[in-house]
């Protein structure tokens, strides 16, 4: 790994250990092994670095978002694979716990990312829900929109709850009882 991308990764890292605040330049500098000189040399500063953090961990969000949405099966088992893929529950959300630090959130540059990554899943997951309204596969009564909402609010309420517990399986428990409300939908051949 060149020193841009140890600095990258140890900003991802720190984001989302310490928030913004707790991520200082010398601490990034610590534990990428870079010096000064480079973390200026490939970064005008702190907020450019944790951009470049940002934009990595929501890039790889919607990465492995994709690969389930685009896997085999039917809507419902896609839907399913995402939710259930192993999740750090504990750690929480590398994009979504970045909602709750103020200076990223009062950054329109920093949180440009996270909002259109959140936009993008809920999006994403509206258009699978459609897909299987139309081909049959969910009842008509079932919006997807709001469902889709409903959705990435589960999951990331689910790390919250999770976090409060100290229990993944108390998020599992919320991917679980959405599952099962969204087997309501299911039409029966």
């Amino acid at each position: 790994m060149d020193t841009r991308e140890r600095l990258i990764q140890s900003t991802r890292e720190l984001l989302w250990e310490r928030g913004y605040v707790g991520m200082s330049p010398k601490a990034i500098q610590e534990r990428s092994g870079a010096g000064q000189g480079s973390m200026y040399h490939h970064f005008r500063g702190k907020p450019d670095l944790a951009l470049a953090a940002i934009d990595r961990s929501a890039g790889e969000m919607r990465d492995r978002a994709e690969t389930a949405f685009t896997g085999s099966g039917t809507v419902i088992e896609r839907v399913a694979a995402y939710l259930r893929r192993e999740r750090d529950a504990l750690k929480g959300c590398p994009v979504g716990r970045l909602t709750q630090d103020p200076d990223v959130m009062a950054d329109p540059g920093l949180s440009a990312p996270i909002e259109r990554t959140f936009a993008w899943l809920t999006d994403r997951l509206a258009g699978l829900l459609a897909q299987g309204r139309e081909d049959g596969e969910l009842d008509a009564s079932l919006d997807p929109a709001t469902t889709a909402t409903a959705l990435v609010a589960v999951l990331q309420g689910g790390y919250v709850l999770a976090r409060a517990a100290g229990s993944a399986e108390v998020y599992a428990q919320a991917v679980e009882g959405a599952l099962g409300l969204l087997a309501g939908h299911v039409r029966q051949p």
